[in-house]
């Protein structure tokens, strides 16, 4: 699908242009982060991107399933090679979601807002999701991969099934834009964000996002019971530190979240 990149490369600026150095298109990818993650890594302070028109086996946290049909997501994928490994490595989720989340405003979207620690959500519920993982190949510096799974138009059948226990629904960009964008304009506008981000990350580190991502915090102020491997625990969300950990109110103490599953008790 050679055309395909050709168009989403030709909506791109020249700065984010020049520092990609591959960008493919595929009608069909088991999933765009594996693909990547079995490629070559790219040089350090470059990038390397895949878009898929549809994913037969996509992939969330905690090796759960992103569900798409075909041409109703944006599903797509980058990597990107640090020459030395950056402090805080896990908030970069959360970096790349303030970029997001910028970029589909631009674009024309409400209402979007960002929910600990990979979700992107529109009118309470899920419209997309980030999965951050760490390519395992040699090489010099240390190469991510972000993905992006993002709902664009769905079918009545998908947006009424539940995607978890945090929301009633999901949600597609046809419900919180006027006007949908040409996927091609979509595409580049995502994948612009996440380079952009990814560089100022590299830069700057999350504090750089840090009074953003609180602005969009869609958990703050809600009952939440988070599950982690070494327990439960349940208070009211209470926004994110600056190292980007979730934190949660009991009624002892403040609970600093590094890692878990997030539930909303009263829709379970």
């Amino acid at each position: 699908m050679t055309d395909r990149a050709d168009d989403v490369l030709g909506r791109m600026g020249h700065a984010e242009r020049r520092l990609l150095d591959v960008l493919e298109a595929f009608a069909e990818l088991e999933s765009t982060n594996t693909w990547l993650l079995q490629q070559e890594s790219p040089p350090p302070g470059r990038f390397r991107a895949v878009i898929a028109e549809h994913q037969t086996a996509g992939r969330g946290r905690n090796e759960k399933i992103w569900h798409s049909t075909p041409s109703s997501s944006l599903c797509l994928s980058l990597a990107y090679t640090f020459a030395k490994a950056p402090r805080n490595l896990p908030s970069l989720t959360l970096a790349t979601g303030v970029g997001i989340a910028a970029a589909l405003l631009t674009l024309g979207a409400h209402d979007i807002a960002l929910k600990w620690p990979n979700d992107l959500v529109a009118n309470d519920g899920k419209l997309g999701g980030i999965l951050t993982e760490i390519h395992s190949g040699g090489g010099a510096g240390q190469t991510v991969v972000v993905g992006v799974g993002l709902n664009i138009d769905l079918s009545n059948a998908m947006r009424y099934t539940p995607p978890a226990s945090w929301t009633v629904k999901i949600t597609d960009l046809a419900h919180c834009m006027a006007t949908l964008p040409d996927r091609s304009a979509l595409a580049a506008a995502i994948i612009a964000s996440l380079i952009d981000s990814v560089g100022r990350f590299e830069r700057e580190g999350f504090g750089a996002f840090h009074s953003t991502w609180q602005n969009s915090d869609w958990l703050k102020g809600k009952t939440v019971r988070v599950q982690q491997s070494h327990g439960l625990i349940t208070g009211i969300a209470d926004g994110i530190d600056d190292e980007g950990a979730l934190l949660v109110r009991t009624d002892s103490r403040t609970e600093r979240v590094v890692s878990g599953s997030v539930e909303l008790p009263a829709r379970i």
